[in-house]
C-alpha cells in the first residue's frame, strides 16, 4: 500500500532540463523529467544504465560537475525554488536539508578518521553541536540503523567494519540532520543477498521513523517491488512511464518497461527451462537521439508514426503516466512473457546420469603468512573449502550458491587448477586430476574453462577482441591461422556481436559486450565444463538477461556443462539443473534445483530465499535474517558451523555434533540436525508468490 502523501511534496521536480557542456557542443543528457515526492514516500527510478538516473537525482540538487547545469525547469525543496539559492547556501542545504547513500561507502568514508568522527562531523557542522553532543548523537543514530555495539564501532577505522556494517554508518551520517529529502543510488548493489536485506528492512523502517522523502535509484527491479511506492522508468534521459508500484508491474503501459519484467528471472520451479525477453539494441547516445520516440529502434510494437515526432508524457488514469503513444496495445505482462519466450531445455538429471566432473571431499587450506620476527610468529589454517563432495553432470548446470566468504569460488578455482586442492579428489570422465594447472595435460586444459565476474580483470586491454578469443583456440589446438580467424568469427556470431568487433579494444566496449567476449572466449576451444563466477552480477538487468539467455543457448547447442556460482538465488534457479547451498567451505544443502527450494530446506537456504528481493510486489516472504557476517575460515565454530547464526539452532546438540546428511528422496540432502518432516513444516510460506495465490487482488 502507498504512503499516506502530505499536500506538499518535499521534492517537485517540473520540466527538468539538464545539460553538460562539452567541447563538440551542448549535451541534453536529462530532458522534461517532472517528478514528486512526499513525506514518507519512496520513489524509484529504474533504469539501464545510461538512462540518465543519477544525472537527475544530482542535477535536481544542483549537485553535477563543472560543465553540467540546470538549462530550464523548477525544482523546489519544501517549497523552496533551488535553481535561485546561491552555491554556498546549497552547501548548507546539502548537509542539514538533504541527505545521500551511494553505491560504494568507502567512496563516502574517509580511510584516515575514525567512523565516530566523521558521522559526528556532521552534527557539529550542521546542526551547531559541540564534540559531546555529536558524539552522543552520532551513537543515537547508529543505535537507530541497528548497529551493533555502536559505541566500539565508533572507535573504529572503515577498514574495520564489513560492507553491511559500513552501509549502515553512511545511512546514519546521510540522517544525521533528520534531512528532508534522502537520496540513495544502488546503496545495496555491491552487497551480498542477506546483507542487503538487513539494509531494505531499515531503509524501509527509517522511512517510517524520519519525515524524509527517499529517491532510490537502482536497476535491480526486485529492490524496487520491495521497499518504493512509486516509480519512475527512465531512458536515455526522458521518462517513459510513472506511477504507483503495483500499478507498473501489473500492468504497464510502455514497452520499455513491459520487457524490463520480462528481463528478470522469476522463482519458477517448474520442468522447462524458458528463456528470457531480450531487449534487442542499445541505448541511443545522448548525441544522436531520433526525432521520435527515443525508444522506438527497440521497440516491436513501433509504427512509421512513432519515429516521427516525440510521443508526449501522458496521464492515462489514476496515477499513471506514459510517453507511449500506443500504450493501449501494450499486452499484459504474463502474456508477453510467454510470448517472447521459448522453452530451451527440460530441468532435471539425478543422480545416476553419467557425471562429467566428479570432486570428493575436497579441501583447500591457505596457511596465513608468519606475525613475528624472523617468520617466528604465529601462523594459522584457513579452511577456504572444507570436505565439499559435488558432481557434474554432461549437459548439466550445477548452480552454487551463498554469502562472500562461503567457499563458492575456491571450490571452482581448485576444479579448474587455479588453486592447489590440499586433499581430495577431483576427476573429469572418470580420470583423475594433477591438483595443479601446469600438470595438467593440453587435453585437459582444453576441457574445463572459466569466466570471470569482472571481464576487465580477464581481458587484456591491449589486446583485440580477435586475439583474445582466438587464443585459446591456437594454444589448445592444432587449427591453422585461417581456422583460427574462422573459429572467432563463429564465436562473434555465437554470442551476437558484430564480426567487425574482431579489431575493437576491450576499452571500446559495453560492460556487457565485454562479458560476451569472455563468454565466447570460454567457449573457443570447444570445452566440456565452463565455470562461470558472478558472470552477471555487475550487469543490467536487460544484459543479464541476454547472458543467461546466452548462455542456455549454447548449452542447448553444444551440450556444454556449467558450473555457475552467484549468491543471486532468482538466477541460480532459473539456470540450474542441480544447486548447492555452500556455507563457511562446507555444504549445507545439495540436490535437483526444485527439490532444493521447495520446503524442507536447509535453515540457511531458507533465509538466502528470504532475503532474496524478488520482482514481485505482491510476494510473500518469511522475515528471517541472520545476524552477524559469515565467521572466520581461521575460526570455524564445532559442531555444526551455522549454528552461531541459525534462527532454527536447537541448542547443545548443533554447538557440539556435525550434523548428520538427511536424504529427501534420492536427489535431495540436508545437512541439519532437524528432522527432514519438522522442516517441512517450519518452513512452509517462506517464499509465496501471488503467481502461486492465483495473482494480484
Amino acid at each position: 500500500m502507498a504512503a499516506e502523501v502530505n499536500k506538499q511534496p518535499v521534492l517537485e521536480v517540473e520540466d527538468l532540463d539538464i545539460v553538460y557542456d562539452t567541447e563538440h557542443g551542448p549535451l541534453d543528457a536529462v530532458r522534461k523529467a517532472s517528478f514528486a515526492i512526499h513525506e514518507h514516500e519512496s520513489f524509484g527510478l529504474v533504469g539501464e544504465s545510461g538512462s540518465g538516473k543519477s544525472t537527475l537525482a544530482m542535477g535536481a540538487i544542483r549537485y553535477l560537475a563543472a560543465n553540467g547545469r540546470i538549462a530550464g525547469g523548477s525544482v523546489r525543496l519544501n517549497g523552496k525554488e533551488l535553481a535561485d539559492v546561491p552555491r554556498h547556501e546549497m552547501r548548507h542545504l546539502w548537509g542539514s536539508q538533504i541527505g545521500v547513500v551511494y553505491q560504494s561507502p568507502l567512496s563516502a568514508l574517509n580511510p584516515s578518521y575514525r567512523i565516530g568522527r566523521q558521522i559526528a562531523e556532521v552534527a557539529q557542522l550542521h546542526m551547531g553541536m559541540d564534540k559531546a553532543k555529536s558524539s552522543a548523537r552520532a551513537i543515537e543514530m547508529l543505535t537507530k540503523v541497528a548497529m551493533p555495539d555502536p559505541e566500539s564501532v565508533m572507535r573504529r577505522y572503515p577498514h574495520q567494519l564489513s560492507g553491511g556494517m559500513l552501509q549502515r554508518c553512511v545511512i546514519a551520517m546521510a540522517l544525521m540532520t533528520n534531512p528532508s529529502l534522502l537520496i540513495m543510488d544502488e546503496p545495496t548493489t555491491a552487497l551480498d543477498v542477506t546483507t542487503q536485506a538487513v539494509v531494505l528492512d531499515l531503509v524501509w523502517g527509517l522511512k517510517q521513523q524520519f519525515d524524509s522523502a527517499i529517491l532510490y535509484i537502482t536497476h535491480d527491479l526486485g529492490v524496487v517491488a520491495k521497499i518504493c511506492d512509486r516509480i519512475g522508468v527512465l531512458y536515455a534521459g526522458e521518462f517513459m512511464e510513472q506511477g504507483d508500484l503495483r500499478q507498473i508491474f501489473h500492468t504497464p503501459i510502455h514497452p520499455y518497461m513491459l520487457n524490463l519484467l520480462g528481463c528478470v528471472p522469476h522463482f519458477d520451479l517448474g520442468q522447462a527451462k524458458r528463456s528470457l525477453v531480450c531487449i534487442p539494441g542499445f541505448i541511443p547516445r545522448i548525441d544522436e537521439l531520433p526525432d521520435g520516440c527515443i525508444f522506438a529502434e527497440r521497440c516491436e510494437w513501433a509504427e512509421e508514426a512513432c519515429t516521427v515526432e516525440r510521443p508526449p508524457f501522458v496521464h492515462t488514469k489514476d496515477d499513471h503516466y506514459t510517453a507511449c503513444r500506443r500504450w493501449e496495445i501494450v499486452p499484459p505482462v504474463d502474456e508477453h512473457v510467454f510470448a517472447a519466450t521459448s522453452e530451451l531445455a527440460q530441468r532435471g538429471g539425478g543422480e545416476d546420469e553419467a557425471h562429467l566432473v566428479e570432486a570428493t571431499d575436497v579441501r583447500k587450506i591457505f596457511r596465513t603468512p608468519s606475525t613475528g620476527l624472523l617468520g617466528r610468529g604465529e601462523r594459522h589454517d584457513i579452511h577456504a573449502v572444507d570436505g565439499m563432495t559435488l558432481w557434474i553432470s554432461h549437459g548439466r548446470t550445477l548452480g552454487i550458491v551463498g554469502e562472500s566468504g562461503s567457499g563458492k569460488t575456491t571450490v571452482a578455482r581448485t576444479i579448474i587448477g587455479l588453486e592447489e586442492a590440499t586433499s581430495g579428489e577431483i576427476k573429469l570422465h572418470d580420470e583423475v586430476l594433477a591438483t595443479s594447472l601446469s600438470k595438467r595435460p593440453r587435453s585437459v586444459l582444453k576441457e574445463i574453462q572459466m569466466v570471470f565476474q569482472n571481464p576487465d580483470a580477464s581481458l587484456n586491454p591491449h589486446t583485440s577482441v580477435g586475439e583474445a578469443i582466438g587464443r585459446p583456440v591456437r594454444l589448445l589446438t592444432d587449427a591453422s591461422g585461417a581456422e583460427i580467424q574462422a573459429r572467432v568469427l563463429e564465436l562473434l556470431d555465437a554470442v551476437q556481436l558484430p564480426s567487425n568487433y574482431y579489431y575493437r579494444m576491450p576499452g571500446e566496449l559495453s560492460g556487457g559486450e565485454k562479458q560476451r567476449v569472455a563468454i565466447a572466449r570460454a567457449f573457443a576451444a570447444d570445452p566440456e565444463l565452463i565455470l562461470c563466477d558472478e558472470p552477471i552480477s555487475s550487469l543490467d538487468v536487460s544484459v543479464q538477461g541476454a547472458l543467461m539467455n546466452l548462455l542456455m543457448t549454447l548449452q542447448a547447442e553444444k551440450g556444454t556443462s556449467f558450473l555457475f556460482i552467484s549468491h543471486d538465488l532468482s538466477a541460480v534457479q532459473h539456470l540450474s539443473d542441480w544447486i548447492s547451498v555452500v556455507y563457511l567451505g562446507h555444504m549445507m544443502e545439495w540436490g535437483d534445483a526444485t527439490k532444493v527450494l521447495t520446503p524442507p530446506f536447509h535453515p540457511y537456504t531458507e533465509a538466502l530465499l528470504s532475503a532474496v528481493p524478488v520482482a514481485d510486489p505482491d510476494a510473500k516472504q518469511a522475515n528471517i535474517r541472520l545476524e552477524g557476517s559469515v565467521p572466520s575460515a581461521m575460526d570455524i565454530p564445532p559442531g555444526c558451523r551455522f549454528h552461531p547464526r541459525c534462527p532454527r539452532c536447537l541448542g547443545d546438540i548443533c554447538r557440539t555434533e556435525e550434523p548428520p546428511w538427511r536424504e529427501d528422496g534420492g536427489d535431495h540432502w540436508i545437512y541439519c540436525h532437524i528432522p527432514l518432516e519438522e522442516l517441512r513444516e517450519m518452513e512452509a510460506g517462506t517464499l509465496e508468490l501471488a503467481t502461486e495465490r492465483g495473482g494480484a487482488e
